[in-house]
């Protein structure tokens, strides 16, 4: 078994949205199709790690999801700043239940055990908005985020976190996420948010202990990343 990461998909399959017209983003749906088929097996899970899909709600999403859940391996969802379909954990689940949607789960408040690990995370939020409607946001993540890492603690497992927003850029820093992340003594994040000549900020490797990826699907050439082989 192997857990890979991915961020930022995208989709557009039910409306009418496609990154293709962007630099690098051609026929990046059968690029991701074909890549992840390549490696990812049943017996495999693939975190993704929000911007999942660009429809309004969860019915215009379901072509979308009916994509995803037609490709290998179990996925763990974490929502990203772009997924306005996202509900309730209660009517997402309900949704998936409905359309036979079987190799979803949710990461939200919580962690999922994979192997000697616990998934752990929460979209995160931007490093440098002062508006103080943007602070009560920031802190309810960092609220998520505790949350998340707690109960992946609970588990007796080493918890890994998974995130949408970058923590830390090459020209910021969110203080109040990294500050969770050292508290904790998390030793591996994985982001995604970041796309194109914006890769060039992002911070990868070693930084204050822990090992940080990017993991935008774009930036990965439409690839799921390996995170662990079990």
């Amino acid at each position: 078994m192997s857990l890979f990461a991915i961020a930022d998909l995208h989709l557009s399959l039910g409306t009418d949205k496609s990154m293709d017209v962007f630099p690098g983003w051609d026929d990046y749906v059968f690029r991701l199709q074909k890549n992840w088929n390549a490696l990812v097996k049943n017996e495999d899970i693939v975190v993704v790690c929000g911007d999942i899909s660009w429809a309004m709600s969860l019915q215009g999403a379901k072509e979308d999801f009916e994509f995803i859940n037609d490709l290998p391996g179990r996925k763990l969802l974490i929502k990203g700043n772009h997924d306005y379909f996202w509900n309730t954990k209660r009517k997402m689940e309900q949704f998936f239940d409905e359309n036979g949607f079987s190799s979803f789960e949710i990461v939200h408040n919580n962690a999922v055990v994979v192997g000697d690990i616990a998934v752990c995370g929460t979209r995160g939020w931007f490093f440098d908005d002062g508006e103080d409607s943007d602070k009560k946001v920031l802190l309810r993540e960092v609220g998520r985020l505790r949350t998340s890492i707690e109960a992946g603690i609970n588990t007796g497992k080493e918890p890994i976190v998974f995130l949408h927003y970058p923590p830390i850029q090459a020209d910021g820093r969110c203080n109040e996420i990294m500050d969770v992340l050292l508290e904790y003594g998390i030793k591996e994040c994985y982001f995604g948010h970041i796309h194109g000549k914006g890769a060039q900020k992002a911070v990868q490797g070693e930084y204050e202990g822990i090992i940080f990826r990017l993991v935008s699907s774009d930036f990965l050439n439409f690839t799921p990343f390996l995170v662990r082989k079990f």
